[in-house]
């Protein structure tokens, strides 16, 4: 074909504008804030002030319907921590519009403006000086005009999804009643509300959990102080978080401050249950992860049931023993590596007022804390004669390890989801009969070290109680 003749340049012609129609002119455009003059449309994009962050439209995974949510703006990998209508998206649908209505909330509107796919959680506010904003933290705000944070009406950070980041609430607010709970998604293509929920229960003595179905599927154990109980990793020289604990009559909670704002790390519970924690690499161009749980089977919640404890250090051996002083409830289920029906007290082990004692277990991840009992005002030789004084008591330990073990946890009841580490952990004292007591001095000499529990050398402070030795009330060294 001759390329010069005036029937191919005119169909040239015509094709090229045909397809120049065809694409939708773009009118993309940043905002820094949304406002009831200038909302946020479908492939707009609110970015931080250092655009840090920035909160749009987007598909996740294979999915075409749409959502809000807020992302990492300076990752090149589209990492979403935040989704607002999670639940209710657009479905194949890109009229979206984000706006702040006439009487200052702020509005997720659809094709049908009088029906609101979602809308931030406020009390009627009556004003028409209202902004949203995107914080640098990731944090999206909506102020009174005037911008100041005394005049805070409503935030993302109150609300979140599956994502935890630095300077964010993980727990409760007893006044109000706010929960700061993460909560996964249903699948990698849809972010709504998943089976997977990450929160600090507030039952007995506080501590952390990751539930599935609303099942504990794993146990961060009780703050200790310094870290949760079954979080060793969590060591503050190690750790790159300035965490903050709190728990008075207003609110529980735990904040991580990043202690470097040029680190970009989360923290996120996914569909299969696994929380994870990871920081963004440039040089690797991809986020590494630094810890998850749970990560071996003795993670697990409750894998040797009750009075057990779950002990990996040894690959050859089946990880479940008892406790001291137990027994297996099922022997043949011991053998056949089932741990789950978990240990009973030893036959014709008398534990009230004839002899009994207690014996350390080291290294431990305390057991769970729902039904414990605690006083923070007692030293941890206090707390023993308390656990000694009343027959109910298996076991106690020292509930601040920032204070040399000061407060007194006392569990009455059956020990559950124990397990130990190797270099972590805390003490915790087993209450055991006289002839399991008797026997423990003996063991250590000989270098024996009986199933499902440690002998350590006995300390010799005043302030610390011996590895196995009989305690009587009204001990005078009190």
């Amino acid at each position: 074909m001759n390329f010069s003749e005036p029937f191919f340049l005119n169909t040239l012609l015509l094709i090229t504008t045909i397809l120049i129609l065809a694409i939708p002119c773009c009118t993309c455009t940043s905002l820094n804030t949304i406002t009831p003059d200038q909302p946020l449309k479908d492939g707009d994009v609110l970015v931080s002030t250092r655009n840090t962050f920035a909160l749009g439209f987007f598909s996740p995974g294979n999915s075409n319907n749409r959502y809000i949510g807020i992302w990492y703006n300076k990752v090149p990998e589209q990492t979403v921590v935040w989704v607002a209508n999670r639940d209710n998206p657009l479905i194949n649908d890109t009229s979206g519009v984000l706006t702040v209505n006439g009487q200052g909330g702020l509005i997720l509107y659809g094709r049908n403006r009088n029906s609101p796919l979602w809308s931030a959680n406020i009390s009627v506010h009556n004003t028409k000086t209202s902004m949203a904003k995107l914080l640098d933290v990731g944090n999206l705000v909506l102020l009174d005009q005037n911008n100041t944070a005394q005049n805070l009406i409503w935030q993302s950070f109150d609300h979140p999804t599956d994502t935890m980041l630095p300077f964010m609430k993980l727990g409760l607010n007893r006044v109000s009643g706010l929960d700061w709970v993460l909560t996964s998604w249903k699948s990698k293509d849809d972010p709504g509300t998943g089976n997977c929920t990450y929160l600090i229960d507030p039952n007995g003595y506080p501590q952390l959990f990751l539930n599935l179905r609303r099942v504990p599927k794993w146990r961060g154990g009780p703050w200790t102080g310094l870290r949760w109980s079954g979080v060793p990793k969590m060591a503050p020289s190690k750790f790159i978080f300035n965490v903050s604990f709190v728990n008075d009559p207003d609110q529980l909670i735990i904040t991580d401050g990043i202690l470097n704002d040029s680190i970009f790390t989360r923290m996120m519970v996914d569909e299969s249950g696994t929380v994870h924690r990871s920081t963004w690499q440039d040089g690797e161009r991809k986020w590494v992860e630094f810890w998850s749980a749970p990560s071996e089977w003795c993670d697990n919640y409750g894998q040797c049931g009750p009075n057990g404890n779950c002990d990996p250090s040894d690959a050859s051996k089946f990880d479940c023993t008892c406790l001291p002083g137990f027994q297996p409830g099922s022997p043949r289920n011991w053998e056949l590596r089932d741990g789950s029906g978990g240990c009973v007290r030893k036959r014709d082990a008398h534990v009230c007022g004839n002899g009994e004692g207690f014996v350390k277990i080291a290294h431990a991840k305390l057991p769970d804390t729902s039904v414990a009992r605690v006083e923070m005002g007692l030293s941890l030789r206090a707390c023993e004669q308390v656990c000694l004084r009343d027959c109910t008591c298996t076991a106690y330990t020292g509930a601040n390890e920032s204070r040399d073990g000061d407060g007194c946890l006392t569990w009455h009841g059956d020990l559950v989801d124990m397990r130990t580490y190797s270099g972590a952990g805390q003490d915790l004292y087993v209450r055991v009969d006289a002839i399991t007591l008797g026997l423990c001095p003996i063991f250590a000499h000989l270098g024996i070290k009986p199933a499902g529990y440690r002998i350590g050398s006995p300390a010799q402070s005043s302030r610390f109680p011996s590895t196995a030795r009989l305690a009587e009330p009204d001990d005078p060294y009190l």
